[in-house]
């Protein structure tokens, strides 16, 4: 019953004007459409907001790249042999150079097998398996697929790097409905044929044809990905093995009575001529009157009207007026509905309606199943078109008469009139004959929801079909068991409320499709020789036709070669073999050495969107075929959004392809996509306006690497990721820097006379030194924690912070100095230099190898660079980063400097603070002196890391000053020159920079100005805050203590600029 609403009544004859629709009162409540009608009211505003915006100069101006000449890898290597990294490292990254070769190395070694596991001296006794979500064989990717390659891969290079049996299943889909529609098109293109031209065998051999010459194309983009998937054990689902693991499934849940053959009303896709599940049903909002383009019409279709006509009464006066938006179904009318209790209805109580075309006789019925106070309180009942007439019908045994055929005509019960008439060309015709009979009695516009198919664009039919179907009580129920009981983790835990309300309602699962391309139904129709009696279908099942005659021969007690067995034509939905994937692909139902070894696999990773088309059927099926479940944890990540805030669809043209990511894209390519992809104009309005605003100049080459890092920084277990490629281009600026700080460290190393000490036998000599160190021992356990909860965005965040703050802007700088060999002894220098040297080698080595599973490519590049001047190889030592071990923080436990790290957040403070008053000066080449004044402790600290300090704030000398009056040696006995530029680190700390010549006096005015402005109300926000009501009672300590502190040094830095402008005002005054 998907018309919105309707609004029979009953009344004499009259033409009052129609009254508000009335709907039958469901034993389910049925889903509120207001979710889908915020989903749409969304998707017009942003629309609205891409069409009408002005576009500004600062469109795209966060995506600003220099165009460089590529460096191109000329080495010859054959196609797998490992790269030649003996030549000088280019003078800047490329992502074409750094991706060439390794890839076929890696595949062709063997790498991603879990045979590996066996060569490795840090193996343990442990397994990760998984399977990758299989893409559909028509498709290419697309970026939500680039995030589950990215997540998935570096979960599975983190674990094969740990020593553990990784085995990584690649997979692709036979996509029934998708293929055969794409493969038909061709046909039709090149031949000017259609299917039925063609006989089955015909016709699939064209699909293998065609799946033989693109069905790669998914496994190079995926390899593209650097997908470290093992491929001597790739799947496709109408593989032989796998088609007799469908067939196998399919037979064993009929003898276990959970597969039935039933007539009931399906979802029915007159363009595709087939049966489609409720979750590939799209609902379409709609406000009112609206023109829509459907499949198989040249001109538009109007949607969003209700029309009112009459039924007159049989052997009485008087008519019953009734409301449909669907007029053509009144042809397969058979009753009319009213509440038993209402009083309205009493005098026409089993009585007739005569229908004015078929002549039928429509009897008045009673059933409380009708809401007798919304609208007038009667309804139209046609069983063959509606889900809830359906079910009056099988309550009062009403006749269910088909009045739309499969290809979406009228069939001949309707007459000669309309049979063959198209049905939206037949609503027409029935509204005009009600007119000529003088039954017509009024049309409006109304709000409904229209469904529509997903795959075709096709307006829903529903129609009675004889289909199987899996029943899925009882397995939901044990799937929403397994959760509750701990047995099956989903992660974010937050959907596991979403898990338990669908399978609590769910639905018995059509699983018929009317296609040719697909798994042919194991189910055979049963004749018996000279039988007359048009009896019921016979069916029986087998793994053969053989097999299925013997259980016939049984079953109805006949010889065998006495039956006669017709398959049904049929096959089985896409997501039925999908469902059957995680222990298929492993060789079941043959109890494989796979099976056994890696069954239930570890864990399933996909796009929260597919929770119930696959997920949960993954559970219903691996549970009750297996007897166990096919894996004990499922993560699910977000869903990619483009930076407008739509969801990447094909239908909205905003897709992006990942490979245009890591290779570049113009602009008038991207369009020419959309223009390619058939949307409608509107739609591919919108679509080249968001890409002129948002890649004016295209999209730049980033690399594999840079994507990844990008996907992989997002936090998956939230909210929507909103990927622009402005993110993924700074990805690529930090792959630069990884590049740019190599260089520097095979420069030192290829200096450096004395050899690199292995990790164990390499110490801390300076406090710089051991802060370093320990800030690595940290960024380890940030990663162990981090990818132990798979939270990839907390690893990646760790990684990069450890690499541009502490390694590069730090120590790196720091080295510099100490290879200038600024003061002490020559063995002194000697000792430091061999010490920073090695320190340098193992914390860019350890971060390679962290980095490892987000960016296997510059990854593998920069250590194989590396290891050559390293302290040799070790135990266990690997040919290939791949390999090697994961960094544990167990092997850095002397290298942890607890204190340092604590201590040396002042001295970044101190140096930032430094930096910002040498750039507020224009200093570029001059060091001046730097005073700081500070609290005792404050002084030690300094003390401590004072080397570190003057030189990575660029200052010629640092004098430290207590006004406490603390006696410490080392420190300053008098206080700054006056005239200094100031600047505040916290409200016990500041820093005063003396300037020769001293300073522009107008423009370090205006400079303090500006920065009080700035000042002014972040502290009174701050104040706000702690005025609060309940601040004291409900704000934890912690957080008050840390608020405390940052108006304390607001306030501090307030203080110093009011002392500063008046003594520029002093000295303006003065001279």
């Amino acid at each position: 019953m998907w018309r919105a609403g309707r609004a029979p009544s009953w009344r004499p004859a009259a033409r009052p004007a129609a009254r508000p629709a009335a709907r039958l009162c469901s034993s389910k409540t049925p889903p509120t459409p207001r979710p889908q009608a915020e989903k749409q009211r969304r998707r017009r505003e942003r629309e609205e907001a891409i069409l009408s915006r002005p576009r500004r100069a600062a469109d795209g101006e966060a995506v600003k790249w220099r165009e460089r000449q590529p460096v191109v890898y000329a080495a010859q290597t054959p196609a797998g042999a490992k790269k030649d990294t003996s030549g000088l490292l280019p003078a800047s990254y490329c992502p074409d150079y750094v991706e060439s070769s390794w890839y076929q190395w890696w595949e062709k070694e063997g790498f991603f097998g879990p045979e590996q596991q066996e060569r490795l001296p840090h193996r343990v006794d442990q397994t990760f398996a998984l399977c990758i979500p299989p893409p559909n064989v028509t498709g290419s990717l697309h970026l939500g697929h680039a995030l589950t390659v990215a997540v998935e891969d570096a979960l599975v290079r983190w674990r094969r790097m740990q020593g553990y049996r990784v085995l990584w299943v690649p997979g692709c889909d036979h996509a029934g409905i998708a293929t055969q529609t794409v493969v038909e098109r061709r046909l039709l293109r090149d031949g000017g044929k259609r299917r039925r031209d063609f006989t089955r065998k015909q016709f699939l051999r064209e699909v293998w044809k065609w799946k033989n010459e693109t069905g790669e194309e998914i496994y190079h983009q995926l390899r593209r990905l650097g997908a470290s998937l093992d491929w001597s054990r790739a799947c496709f689902t109408m593989d032989p093995a796998f088609s007799r693991a469908v067939t196998e499934a399919f037979v064993r849940l009929s003898d276990s009575g959970l597969l039935y053959r039933s007539e009931a009303l399906v979802n029915w896709s007159c363009a595709l001529e087939s049966a489609i599940s409720d979750i590939e049903v799209d609902s379409q909002e709609l406000c009112g009157t609206t023109m829509l383009s459907v499949p198989g019409y040249e001109a538009q279709v109007e949607f969003g009207t209700m029309l009112t006509f009459a039924y007159p009464l049989e052997g009485h006066e008087g008519e019953v007026a009734v409301s449909t938006t669907r007029p053509e179904t009144m042809l397969g009318d058979v009753a009319i509905a009213v509440h038993p209790d209402d009083p309205r209805y009493q005098a026409v109580q089993g009585k007739q309606c005569r229908h004015p075309f078929t002549h039928r006789l429509l009897p008045i019925i009673t059933d409380p199943m009708v809401d007798m106070q919304l609208g007038t309180g009667a309804v139209k009942v046609t069983p063959a078109h509606d889900h809830t007439d359906f079910l009056l019908s099988q309550k009062h045994a009403l006749p269910r008469l088909t009045v739309i055929g499969g290809d979406g005509t009228m069939t001949p019960p309707c007459g000669q009139w309309l049979e063959g008439v198209k049905r939206f060309d037949a609503r027409q015709l029935v509204v005009e004959a009600l007119v000529e009979k003088r039954l017509f009695r009024g049309k409006e516009s109304h709000a409904m929801t229209l469904p529509v198919c997903s795959r075709s664009g096709d307006i829903i039919e529903p129609l009675l079909k004889k289909q199987w179907f899996v029943s899925c009580e009882e397995m939901a129920q044990k799937a929403i068991q397994v959760v509750e009981d701990g047995q099956l983790e989903i992660i974010p835990h937050y959907y596991t409320k979403t898990w338990n309300n669908w399978l609590s309602n769910i639905s018995d699962w059509c699983i018929s499709r009317q296609l040719w391309w697909g798994h042919q139904i194991p189910a055979y129709q049963v004749e018996f020789p000279h039988s007359t009696d048009k009896q019921e279908e016979q069916w029986v099942w087998g793994r053969s036709e053989d097999e299925a005659r013997q259980r016939a021969a049984v079953k109805y007690g006949v010889k065998p070669e006495d039956i006669t067995l017709t398959q049904d034509p049929d096959v089985l939905d896409t997501w039925f073999s999908s469902g059957i994937f995680p222990f298929a692909m492993l060789g079941w139902p043959e109890q494989t050495t796979d099976l056994q070894r890696f069954y239930p696999v570890s864990i399933l990773e996909t796009g929260s969107d597919l929770i119930f088309f696959w997920v949960a059927r993954m559970v219903m099926l691996g549970t009750e075929l297996t007897g166990q479940l096919p894996f004990r944890q499922v993560l699910l990540h977000s869903m990619v959004r483009d930076g407008h805030g739509r969801k990447m669809s094909k239908s909205l043209g905003n897709v992006i392809d990942p490979l245009d990511v890591i290779h570049g894209v113009s602009l008038e390519r991207l369009q020419e996509k959309v223009k390619e992809g058939n949307l409608p104009p509107r739609e591919q309005l919108v679509a080249m306006e968001a890409q002129s605003r948002d890649f004016p100049r295209g999209i730049p080459q980033c690399g594999t690497d840079a994507l990844r890092l990008a996907l992989c920084s997002h936090k998956m277990q939230g909210e929507d990721i909103s990927l622009s490629i402005a993110q993924v281009l700074s990805c690529r600026h930090f792959c630069n820097k990884m590049w740019q700080t190599l260089r520097f460290t095979l420069g030192v190393l290829g200096d450096n006379t004395a050899p690199v000490t292995t990790l164990e036998e390499t110490g801390a000599a300076s406090s710089l030194d051991r802060w370093l160190c320990s800030r690595l021992r940290s960024t380890v356990v940030q990663c162990e924690r981090a990818l132990e909860a798979y939270e990839l965005h907390a690893a990646t965040a760790a990684l990069h912070a450890f690499w541009v703050h502490s390694l590069c802007d730090v120590y790196v700088e720091h080295v510099k100095a100490v290879l200038l060999h600024q003061g002490g002894s020559e063995v002194e220098h000697v000792r430091a230099r061999q010490v920073s040297c090695s320190i340098l080698f193992h914390c860019v080595s350890t971060s390679l190898a962290l980095l490892a599973p987000f960016m296997p490519f510059i990854t593998e590049e920069l250590w194989q660079r590396l290891q050559p001047l390293g302290p040799g190889p070790g135990p266990g030592a690997q040919t290939t980063l791949c390999l090697q071990p994961y960094p544990r923080s167990s092997q850095l436990a002397h290298w942890w400097f607890p204190e340092e790290e604590r201590d040396f957040q002042l001295v970044q403070e101190v140096m930032r603070v430094a930096r910002s008053l040498r750039a507020q000066c224009g200093l570029t080449k001059e060091k001046p002196a730097m005073w700081a004044v500070c609290s005792p402790s404050q002084a030690r600290v300094l003390l401590h890391f004072g080397p570190a300090v003057w030189s990575l704030s660029r200052v010629s000398s640092l004098h430290i000053y207590c006004p406490d009056g603390a006696e410490q040696a080392g420190l300053h006995p008098t206080p700054p020159p006056p005239g200094s530029l100031i600047g505040v680190v916290d409200h016990t700390c500041q820093l005063h920079l003396h300037i020769q010549g001293g300073v522009n006096t107008d423009r370090r005015r205006l400079q303090l100005h500006q920065r009080r402005d700035k000042l002014l109300p972040k502290l009174e926000a701050l104040l706000c805050r702690a005025r609060a009501p309940g601040y004291l009672t409900k704000v934890p300590a912690t957080a008050r203590q840390h608020l405390d502190t940052k108006t304390s040094a607001l306030q501090q830095e307030l203080k110093s600029i009011d002392e500063q402008l008046e003594g520029l005002l002093q000295n303006t005054d003065s001279q």
